[in-house]
């Protein structure tokens, strides 16, 4: 049987159609997204009966020899992040009453605007301390050379300290640490399994780690009995 040439031109566009189809499909793109509930401190949302002091956070700075080379440009990121850190989690055990004194001139502004005074109530204790350890390291193995198998391990690890001070005194009257580590790691055997690029993600979470251990502990002897303001 003889195909007509109106045949043929009807094959090629339903292959030509086909073939775009399949493109298409082959480029589209996908969008996903979820929430992730953050860590938190025990005591969070827990009840408490006992005295709350006032406390102020005072000065936390990064004393490890990250981001401190000679190509810094002097500004304190880390310990920027870790005193805003170490505030949420202060916030969040629902045992202090807590001072904000990092924004005293917008807060002077708007109670100007409302026409109202200002009744600004003292700390009892200051909270102080440092980012003492941080950094991240990358290890990996290669089986023949990587022909085999190889495998990468991206460590991150940060200690912090900090002290609860009195105000009236100047004596620190409790101090704590906290340290924590994050791990990822990935295994391809034969150009199969996971693999995972750098993850920058991993310092601010070990970060955050280091200070929900440091924050418990502070709340632990708090509830012991073991420190208070003089």
């Amino acid at each position: 049987m003889r195909q007509t040439s109106t045949g043929l031109r009807f094959t090629a566009a339903a292959l030509s159609a086909l073939t775009l189809g399949a493109l298409l499909a082959g480029c589209s793109a996908t969008e996903s997204s979820h929430t992730i509930a953050p860590q938190t401190v025990i005591t969070y949302r827990t009840n408490y009966t006992g005295p709350k002091y006032a406390l102020v956070i005072g000065k936390l700075e990064n004393k490890s020899p990250y981001m401190r080379g000679i190509f810094s440009d002097g500004t304190d990121r880390l310990g920027t992040q870790a005193r805003q850190i170490l505030m949420t989690h202060l916030s969040q055990t629902n045992r202090f009453n807590l001072l904000d004194r990092s924004n005293m001139d917008i807060l002077a502004g708007e109670a100007e605007l409302g026409g109202r005074t200002q009744n600004i109530q003292g700390g009892q204790v200051v909270v102080t301390g440092a980012v003492t350890e941080f950094g991240r390291r990358e290890t990996g193995t290669h089986a023949m050379g990587g022909l085999l198998g190889k495998s990468k391990k991206q460590t991150a690890y940060a200690k912090v300290s900090i002290s609860i001070v009195d105000v009236t005194t100047s004596q620190v009257v409790y101090s704590v640490q906290g340290a924590g580590e994050v791990n990822l790691s990935n295994q391809e055997v034969l150009g199969f399994g996971s693999s995972a690029g750098y993850d920058a993600t991993l310092a601010d979470k070990v970060l955050n780690l280091a200070m929900i251990e440091a924050v418990n502990r502070l709340v632990e002897g708090l509830e012991a009995g073991q420190w208070k303001p003089q």
